[in-house]
């Protein structure tokens, strides 16, 4: 019980350092992460430091799920980067090799002060990362205890001589204990330090606990498996499955090499001044875990050095075994949020800035077919404006409920401002909606009481209509892609709008006094100016949402 008790400590503590680093450095991974190029070694040398930074390989793989989802990057480009999140999941096991036991409890008395005693919220994410650290090693402690009185027990010292990589079939039996164990505890990590207190306390081999690690690692990729479980995303699903066939041909490709593999670990650890494997100390092998964590990074470099130059080759097999993406006729389908990305308000955003672009290149879409109903009828177009608001309100709902299920999570000032205007840049998506629906509307009863413009009012309202189908464009673009001087272009764009508004009903009231107009086709023509008019105010409230967070 001791020894399960400061597992699940260790576990805790991974949990809270993995959330601090990312509430206190969740926007500058984001930034990174979309500046990704197609560059695979970029992308691998980016995916090996957040991880680290972050300390979970599948906090990294879920951001990168809802990157891809997003459109912010492409399939080739996230397993890139899941190569090098790979690597990076070694630096825990690197740091506790390091035995920083004694540095644990001030860690811990620390990192409560800090977060349950700090008043800014910053410091509170830091006493998260300390006091995180801190359990992590306590708890490694708490397992050596454990073990210590058992480790001579002849039924325990039996079971563990169980596993033994003299035999191919031991080796594999190795192999599905390490993965089983890391799927049971939903931690890569906390396998290999559990892992490694066993080794050092001699109750498992070198070559035994390699084994292990190496199951671990194929262990960590079934819980994003499990992830995507229930899930129609379909990048979702060949981002996981990349992540596992990376780990799955890896293990293989090492384990069919395994006595040399285990002797090229031994002896590049010893070059660097470790000593032998073997090495006791206070009952205890003082030098295994050295062993285990270098044996840990070094397949993982090898394995992404493998993969990286068949890229291409494991982007098409995850395509080929991945589920295909169900072509759905409806027109009118809401986005579904999985509830995997909450843990990860990273993910999570870009997920929704995801549907939030779509929302909007469906509300321009819809602009540019009522656009055309200014010149010539379609009652197809006219006839399905209430359909199409509802689907605008509804995207509105979804997506509004689902960033208030992020906010009610942990998340840092900046996350938080962030959730304030994607809701703000929805909330007006709809609302052009509205004004697209009254404009509909107008044209209808326009077409119904024969009602017909002049040329010269004709040509205004095409040029208003084509400037706010600009002005819904250029912001779209700067939802896709970051533009110089964009919000200097978007105030341009609404000033233009609001000065062609003027301009018309001036135009118009000459028309009038000449004559050339009557009193009842000019309410109508008032009335679609200003329907316009707003339009280009609630693309100008978009624009300055997508400022302030882009």
């Amino acid at each position: 019980m001791q020894t399960l008790g400061g597992l699940g400590m260790f576990i805790l503590g991974m949990k809270m350092m993995t959330e601090g680093l990312q509430a206190t450095a969740g926007q500058k991974i984001r930034r990174v992460l979309e500046a990704i190029s197609s560059n695979r070694y970029m992308g691998c040398a980016t995916g090996a430091g957040v991880t680290a930074l972050v300390q979970s390989s599948s906090a990294t793989t879920v951001m990168l799920i809802g990157f891809v989802s997003a459109g912010i990057m492409n399939l080739e480009q996230a397993v890139g980067v899941v190569i090098g999140a790979n690597i990076g999941t070694t630096i825990t096991g690197q740091m506790i090799a390091f035995k920083l036991t004694a540095v644990a409890l001030p860690a811990v008395a620390l990192g409560v002060a800090m977060k349950y005693f700090s008043k800014r919220r910053n410091f509170r994410y830091i006493g998260d990362i300390v006091l995180g650290f801190g359990l992590l090693f306590y708890g490694m402690t708490v397992m050596k205890h454990g073990l210590a009185p058992i480790k001579s027990d002849p039924q325990f010292i039996e079971f563990f001589t169980t596993f033994s990589t003299d035999t191919i079939g031991g080796m594999l039996l190795c192999v599905f204990m390490g993965t089983a164990l890391t799927v049971a505890v939903q931690s890569s990590s906390a396998t290999v330090g559990l892992t490694m207190t066993l080794a050092s306390s001699g109750l498992l081999t070198f070559p035994t606990a390699l084994a292990l690690v190496l199951g671990e690692n194929i262990g960590t990729t079934i819980t994003a498996q499990f992830a995507t479980i229930g899930s129609n995303n379909t990048e979702a699903h060949q981002t996981a499955n990349a992540h596992t066939i990376f780990n799955v041909i890896g293990v293989a490709i090492i384990l069919l090499i395994f006595p040399w593999f285990v002797q090229m670990v031994e002896w590049l650890t010893l070059d660097l001044g470790t000593g032998p494997v073997t090495q006791m100390a206070n009952n205890e092998y003082i030098n295994v875990s050295r062993y285990i964590a270098n044996g840990h990074t070094i397949f993982n470099v090898i394995n992404a050095g493998v993969f990286l130059i068949l890229l291409p080759k494991l982007v098409q097999l995850t395509v080929l075994i991945s589920p295909k993406p169900a072509k759905s006729k409806e027109r009118y389908l809401l986005p579904e949020f999985d509830s995997q990305f909450i843990d990860s308000p990273i993910g999570a955003l870009a997920k929704v800035k995801g549907e939030i672009i779509n929302n909007a290149v469906f509300a321009h879409e819809n602009l540019k077919k009522v656009n055309t109903c200014l010149m010539v009828r379609d009652d197809d177009i006219l006839g399905e404006r209430e359909a199409v608001e509802q689907h605008l309100d509804d995207l509105q709902k979804v997506i509004i409920q689902y960033l208030t299920t992020i906010y009610q999570g942990e998340v840092n000032e900046p996350e938080a401002k962030e959730i304030s205007e994607m809701m703000r840049i929805t909330n007006n998506i709809e609302r052009l909606g509205d004004s697209m629906e009254n404009v509909s509307k107008m044209l209808e009863r326009v077409y119904e009481n024969k009602i017909t413009f002049s040329e010269d009012a004709k040509q205004d309202l095409k040029a208003i209509s084509d400037q706010v189908d600009e002005f819904l464009s250029l912001v779209i673009n700067e939802m896709q892609e970051n533009t110089p001087d964009f919000y200097q272009k978007a105030l341009a764009k609404e000033d233009t709008i609001d000065q062609m508004r003027e301009d018309m009903r001036y135009k118009h009231i000459d028309r009038l006094r000449a004559g050339n107009c009557s009193v009842d086709v000019g309410v109508f023509f008032i009335a679609l100016v200003s329907g316009y008019e707003k339009m280009g105010d609630y693309c100008f409230n978009i624009a300055t949402g997508v400022n302030r967070i882009i």
